[in-house]
């Protein structure tokens, strides 16, 4: 009995320690708070370790939200931010839908631009937006078909004292009758808000809308519904982009500067507190860290005194050398969560070292950015430089080569930026057919990567690699017909005895694009390995198109007039083998920069470089056939079709473009001597491998390539195809792969390709 009163009294002692600690600990917060108000302070409660590295007047994260004078707390902020987005629970299964996407299958992913009004007058940044998404493959100009929405009205500035403002939106979209309070509709924005508090209200009831934002705060985004972009300049380009900085395998991996920062002092205002501390890590040795005062129409007004000190510092560096020359680049907050520095840093190869505390960051769904960028703390700016001195060489020297892969994938145009904002959302309304992490942060990025395709990284030849697997041991050939079949003499026979005599040849398909009809089976000669002829719909292109029969990854595609061996056939298979990501083959040409004319130009003169292997006798992986066919534009392939020439360029743009690497050419016998042509000076060695070239007799074809204009045709496609791309993809190189020979008598038994080396 004693014991059990001795417990009883303890559970009523700690009973009531925790009342008086609950009641009175509330009494004191009550307390503290009257006491604060009649001084007119604020009251922060007991400082962490990490508040005594903080400099003298820094600001706390929460008042970086607010202007000064502002007495707004983050509560009030979230509820004035939810009367504006009355949806702040959207999500994709809550707000969007699906049916309007799935109506023609995985075709139904089409995009819906609301016609601009008459004398309406958009940024260029918007303008460069839309058109992305009118050049894409998901436009449509049917809104019936759409399945996503987007506004004609520029939405990008909602900034009021801006002067690419747009009032009264509410009222302008609430006349659109498919507006449907924002369901299926996209909005793009890169700047919101305005002086003092710079807040994420754009000014207009987004409703149920897809945000895709610049400076998005975390406390802000619907994660899985919202899109993150990257804030970027009205001089982005539309297309293509400068490449990244970083040569391949640079050593060392870092620069002269560890860490560098030139930019805007902002004297008052939300960012002052984050940009007026960086001056304190500055030692102009290795850590440069610049503000310049002088911005702004009364900058002088505000000036403190040590404006003058900082403007003189700040005009002895120029900042592209900085960015040249840094192995790790400040990224500060500005007004907003976003800035500029951010995409220029990626592109210099300069390590983001971002001081933006609660920035989702640019398409953070799909990028592992912890693989790129150093994430720190605004509060905690002392510690940056001990950070990244930190850093190995081997981590630096990945991190910057992730920053050349994002660049390069998703952020060095206006189109890629657009484009990959567009498939994010695609991947969320087909989830079942969507890329996987994987897909998105490796090369060559997910914009390449079709799920439709496949959803299995083993079926993309720039996998192999790293997943440590080989492609099969067997490959279809394809022979693309446009003769009559008239004679069992004629070149295609011929050629089909040599292939499938190929240990390696798993079938052939001819593609038939004669004027004529289709020949019957029966006048085809019998085959080792199963034949199938096919209508190729007289379209040039349809080459390429992907054929449900092409049972193996790699594809051998021929012109009927090839003259090749077996042994021929066989090496080059073996070299594609340990290459599966490029084109394989013989026929070589080359581009150049013309100065005179200012364009590119095409040329098959005798040299040591080529950046174009002919598909008229080469190897590919078979994805490259889908590729053609669903993410080069309609434009591209009517271009080719109508002209009936330059497909075999045009699938070596998008295979360098994909690969970022020449293809490799590989050598053949010189069983003829050629006869120079009056408009080109072919390479020796591609004699009866191209179209573009004497017969082996030395007498005319009587073909389309005999013409003239056929090679005009040619350099109008190069240009073509620059253009749409942006830039130049096609890479130009000198490897080439031959068999090892040796001319002696004694060794031809034990020679494999022994019948290559014969003249």
């Amino acid at each position: 009995m004693q014991a059990r009163k001795k417990y009883v009294l303890l559970g009523l002692c700690a009973c009531c320690w925790l009342l008086l600690f609950y009641w009175g600990g509330g009494v004191q917060v009550r307390l503290l708070k009257l006491l604060g108000q009649q001084r007119g302070d604020v009251v922060r409660p007991w400082p962490d370790w990490t508040d005594r590295v903080l400099l003298p007047g820094y600001a706390q994260l929460e008042e970086l939200q607010t202007g000064p004078g502002s007495a707004e707390s983050p509560r009030q902020r979230h509820q004035a931010w939810t009367g504006i987005y009355k949806d702040s629970r959207c999500r994709m299964e809550t707000c969007f839908d699906f049916t309007r996407c799935r109506r023609r299958g995985r075709d139904g992913f089409r995009v819906y631009v609301y016609p601009s009004e008459k004398g309406e007058r958009g940024s260029e940044s918007y303008r460069k937006i839309l058109t992305s998404i009118g050049e894409s493959r998901y436009y449509t100009t049917d809104p019936r078909e759409a399945c996503l929405f987007v506004l004609g009205i520029d939405t990008l500035d909602r900034d009021q004292l801006s002067g690419q403002f747009v009032p009264n939106l509410d009222d302008r979209i609430k006349g659109y009758p498919l507006w449907n309070e924002g369901r299926n509709h996209l909005i793009f924005n890169l700047y919101s808000g305005t002086w003092p508090n710079y807040t994420e209200d754009l000014g207009f009831n987004i409703g149920q809308a897809i945000l895709a934002k610049a400076s998005l705060n975390t406390e802000h985004f619907r994660p899985g519904f919202d899109v993150s972009i990257p804030l970027f300049s009205k001089d982005h380009p539309q297309k293509g982009g400068e490449r990244g900085w970083l040569v391949r395998n640079t050593v060392p991996p870092r620069r002269k500067y560890l860490l560098m920062f030139k930019g805007k002092r902002y004297l008052t205002g939300i960012g002052s507190d984050t940009r007026n501390a960086l001056h304190h890590i500055h030692n102009g040795k290795d850590i440069v860290s610049l503000t310049t005062c002088r911005h702004g129409k009364d900058w002088e007004k505000h000036k403190d005194a040590r404006c003058d000190h900082d403007n003189l510092e700040y005009e002895r560096f120029d900042y592209q050398e900085l960015l040249h020359n840094s192995t790790f680049c400040l990224v500060p907050r500005g007004r907003r969560l976003g800035s500029f520095r951010f995409l220029e840093s990626l592109q210099a190869a300069c390590i983001p070292v971002l001081l933006s505390n609660g920035w989702e960051l640019p398409f953070s769904d799909v990028i592992q950015w912890n693989q790129a960028v150093i994430e720190g703390d605004e509060r905690l700016l002392l510690q940056v430089p001990s950070t990244v001195h930190a850093v190995g060489n081997e981590r630096v020297l990945a991190l910057r080569q992730r920053t050349q892969m994002l660049w390069d994938a998703y952020f060095s145009s206006v189109d890629k930026i657009v484009l990959t904002t567009l498939e994010i959302i695609k991947d969320r309304v087909f989830s079942h057919v969507s890329r996987n992490k994987y897909m998105w942060n490796a090369l060559p990025g997910g914009l390449l990567v079709l799920p439709e395709y496949s959803t299995h990284l083993a079926h993309f030849p720039f996998y192999y690699l790293s997943l440590g697997v080989s492609p099969g041991q067997e490959f279809t050939a394809i022979i693309h017909a446009v003769s009559p079949l008239v004679s069992q003499s004629q070149p295609i026979m011929k050629l089909l005895q040599v292939v499938s005599k190929s240990k390696y040849c798993s079938q052939i398909i001819i593609l038939w694009n004669s004027e004529k009809p289709l020949p019957p089976r029966s006048k085809w000669p019998p085959m080792p390995v199963p034949l199938t002829v096919t209508d190729g719909r007289r379209k040039t292109s349809s080459r390429f198109l992907p054929n449900v029969a092409i049972e193996t990854e790699a594809v051998l595609s021929l012109d009927e007039d090839t003259v090749l061996l077996t042994s021929e056939v066989n090496f080059a298979f073996l070299v594609w083998m340990s290459f599966p990501e490029r084109i394989v083959g013989y026929p070589p040409r080359s581009h150049f920069w013309d100065p005179v004319k200012n364009a590119w130009g095409y040329t098959s003169k005798w040299t040591n470089e080529y950046s174009i292997v002919l598909t008229g006798a080469a190897f590919y992986h078979r994805y490259y056939h889908y590729l053609f066919s669903h993410y080069l534009p309609p434009s591209l392939r009517a271009l080719v079709d109508r002209t009936s020439n330059c497909e075999d360029i045009l699938m070596n743009f998008l295979v360098s473009a994909v690969t970022h690497l020449p293809p490799i050419k590989v050598a053949q016998r010189k069983q003829y001597k050629e006869l120079p042509s009056p408009q080109v000076r072919p390479h020796p060695s591609t004699v009866n491998l191209t179209n573009e070239l004497p017969s082996p007799q030395g007498t005319k074809m009587s073909a389309p390539w005999a013409n003239p204009e056929h090679f005009a045709q040619r350099q109008e496609c190069v240009n073509s195809f620059a253009s749409w791309f942006g830039y130049m993809p096609l890479v130009h190189s000198q490897f080439r792969l031959d068999p090892l020979l040796f001319k002696d008598q004694v060794s031809v038994l034990r020679k494999k390709y022994k019948d290559l080396e014969r003249a």
